[in-house]
């Protein structure tokens, strides 16, 4: 017996447990008060947290989004790894600009970040490349992510020649794979509430590098 699928139109949940986003309750600036928020979601046992969505873009403007994991955040920016080569490190190259949101809801909030893309230093990726499982390791070197394969048995393949490559020995961060770090222009914070009238609070830099805080319209 066939189930007829819902009826998207008819998916409606109004949010009403998580209170209210007014501008006295935010941090002096967004890197501090996504700290706060980050911690929450760790707190509310979000699976995977620090997932978000990545969008970029070609030269023509043809977006494409993907779900990546952050690694590391401070005052300057967001940052996450990936292999250079990838469509997403392709676009990167030629159209240095993203988008991210941290779709948190199940605590009906999102945050909401554009900004200019800076790849990081290689230390930084060496750093961070020595702490990823051998597993994970050695997936960077085998796959050539985004291209088109023949079938599974490609990407087993790749994986074996690359563990016979490094045997028991240690594994290098791959040249063509590394860190991108998201330079925030804005960070919008953005809280549920009642009859869809949400909160959206955005800091946004000026053309002079200062920091203002503005209330968006639902």
């Amino acid at each position: 017996m066939t189930t007829e699928p819902p009826s998207p139109a008819m998916m409606r949940r109004d949010y009403t447990e998580r209170g209210e986003l007014l501008e006295e309750q935010l941090a002096a600036d967004w890197h501090t008060q996504f700290g706060a928020w980050f911690a929450d979601a760790a707190a509310y046992g979000l699976p995977e947290p620090n997932a978000m969505m990545v969008s970029t873009a070609t030269p023509e403007g043809r977006p494409s989004s993907r779900t990546v994991l952050l690694k590391e955040y401070d005052e300057r920016g967001f940052v996450f790894f990936t292999n250079y080569g990838s469509r997403k490190g392709g676009e990167l190259s030629v159209n240095p600009y993203a988008s991210l949101v941290f779709p948190w809801f199940p605590m009906q909030r999102q945050v909401l970040v554009t900004g200019a893309v800076e790849r990081v230093t290689r230390a930084e990726t060496e750093e961070y490349f020595a702490s990823r499982p051998r597993g994970s390791q050695l997936g960077a070197w085998a796959s050539p992510q985004s291209r088109v394969l023949p079938d599974r048995a490609a990407v087993e393949a790749g994986l074996a020649a690359v563990a016979e490559r490094f045997g028991d020995g240690p594994v290098p961060a791959p040249p063509h794979w590394g860190g991108f770090r998201v330079l925030p222009e804005t960070v919008e914070f953005w809280q549920g509430r009642s009859s869809r009238l949400h909160d959206r609070l955005r800091f946004r830099r000026t053309p002079e590098g200062s920091w203002i805080l503005e209330r968006l319209a639902p």
